[in-house]
């Protein structure tokens, strides 16, 4: 049995109570003790942390690295914040099951590096993902996309009753499989095509007893009529969590009050629905999201040869021309890395071309594979929705390995939070800030024995310094670690010592707690 004494830090629990000095024991792989300074034998290998905050283990509620695992190289981009679980398979999708097999890729490469498919089913998938080892723990949602597609393709059609049962009865094989809930993401194709009947008569699937994590079909102009949709989805599922809940577009600015009244009237009156955010006002994803979804049907060629005609050019400039403010797009990352760090409006001034005709030349040259950054939302209703007691905090980090410069929120989200926002602006407490990131996520996603430091517990667990810690990494030069985490333990073993990564793949994948 290995045994160490940890000493001299501050402890954030995880529940929300103040900072108190405490020791704490650490058998094997969990916290057997959590006491009074001086309390505890002496004699025992200690690790020495005066001067910092002992928190439990960050939990990142909103990824995209599904394919983490996978990779040949370490993803650090997490556990360097002091993340050390994850929830993936968000947005609607999953890379399970693999129906439509080469659509499903297709489709996949606009967010993911190139992925070498050996599963169909999530039993295999899971296999895989396990045999490779995980950096941070892994709690896997269900993507309804991925479903969808599996069912139909990327056909714009209403499923008859044979493609739900395909939609259902994988997401039932899923659940069997461990996995945490049912995600959708409701901008992005096959999604946008669905009805809000079909995603209930899927969501039913979870017996009432299940979790509905959606991307929500709208985040501006209809808002809250969307809240209502995911409300009514999540009823049927079990419980409501709202992604990377935002206002976007100057002319919604503002409506997160009443975004946040009509989610507190529905828990009020009983419904389980809780919400998450990331730290930054630009949010990311694929650049076909800023596309009409007439656009959007069928394979990518389809897709392809409505943006090279005339009249899907024509057509897209009066749709979106207006709409759209160009030098707010930032190129994040494409297939080729061309066009990286530049917004479509600079684009568009180097080419001498409309704006509409630099957004078609990086979609079509790219073959659709870019990601985007976009600059959308206001600080104040960032900071309403992060006070909310029940937002919780996700990085919605881009999948690593596609390289490029994305979102700084890959690197940076805790540490934004807990220096910006803690720190300088005082949105939050400290202790209040790693109640969101540690006890809520793990009591809202039934993630088991993780959350607070308590005795019986996994010591999954991060020191950092409150007055210095921060993200460092910005648009420009988005991969650089934060600063001020130097100490973060993986089931009871170092896997962070003095802010360098030692390594090691000490995570596991999780099941929910019953």
């Amino acid at each position: 049995m290995t045994t160490e004494l940890l000493t001299g830090a501050l402890l954030a629990d995880g529940t929300g109570a103040p900072l108190r000095p405490a020791e704490i024991l650490i058998q094997d792989d969990r916290i057997t003790a959590v006491e009074h300074p001086g309390t505890l034998p002496a004699g025992t290998p200690q690790r020495d942390l005066t001067g910092l905050v002992l928190a439990p283990g960050f939990i990142d509620v909103h990824s995209h690295a599904d394919n983490a695992p996978l990779l040949t190289t370490d993803d650090t981009t997490k556990i360097l914040q002091g993340i050390t679980t994850e929830v993936v398979g968000n947005c609607g999708f999953s890379l399970a099951p693999r129906g439509n097999a080469d659509t499903l890729a297709t489709f996949l490469q606009r967010l993911f590096p190139p992925l070498d498919f050996t599963w169909t089913g999530f039993d295999d998938l899971f296999a895989a993902t396990d045999a490779a080892g995980y950096v941070t723990n892994y709690c896997p949602l269900i993507g309804h996309g991925t479903l969808r597609i599996a069912a139909l393709g990327m056909a714009d059609t209403a499923p008859d009753d044979d493609a739900l049962r395909t939609m259902r009865t994988a997401l039932e094989e899923g659940m069997t499989a461990g996995a945490f809930g049912l995600s959708s993401g409701l901008i992005y194709p096959p999604a946008v095509f669905s009805t809000t009947d079909e995603l209930t008569a899927v969501a039913d699937a979870l017996g009432g007893t299940g979790l509905y994590v959606t991307h929500m079909r709208n985040e501006g102009d209809a808002l809250l009529e969307s809240i209502d949709e995911a409300l009514r989805i999540g009823a049927t599922a079990g419980r409501t969590h709202l992604s990377h809940l935002k206002a976007t577009r100057s002319d919604n600015w503002g409506k997160m009050r009443p975004a946040l009244d009509k989610i507190h009237q529905a828990r009020d009156t009983g419904h389980d629905v809780v919400q998450d955010v990331y730290p930054y006002t630009a949010s990311s994803t694929m650049l076909t999201a800023v596309l009409p979804t007439t656009y959007l049907a069928g394979t990518a060629d389809e897709t392809l040869a409505r943006l090279r005609s005339r009249t899907g050019r024509d057509d897209l400039a009066v749709t979106i021309g207006d709409q759209t403010a160009w030098d707010r797009i930032l190129i994040a990352t494409t297939a080729s890395h061309r066009f990286e760090g530049r917004t479509i409006a600079e684009i568009a001034a180097t080419d001498g071309t409309e704006p509409v005709d630099a957004l078609i030349r990086v979609l079509v040259g790219e073959r659709l594979r870019v990601a985007m950054i976009n600059f959308s939302m206001h600080e104040a209703d960032l900071e309403l929705a992060m006070a909310d007691p029940q937002t919780m905090i996700g990085s919605d980090g881009l999948p690593p390995g596609t390289g490029g410069k994305p979102h700084p929120r890959l690197t940076g989200t805790f540490p934004r939070v807990l220096g910006r926002y803690v720190r300088e602006r005082g949105v939050l407490t400290l202790p209040e800030a790693i109640r969101r990131m540690t006890s809520l996520p793990a009591q809202c996603f039934r993630i088991p024995d993780r959350g607070v430091i308590a005795a019986g517990h996994v010591a999954d667990l991060v020191a950092f310094h409150a007055d210095t810690v921060i993200d460092v990494g910005d648009y420009q030069d988005p991969l650089r670690p934060p600063a001020g985490i130097p100490w973060v333990c993986k089931a009871g073993r170092t896997v962070v010592d003095n802010g360098e990564y030692l390594g090691t793949r000490a995570g596991i994948r999780l099941t929910p707690k019953a």
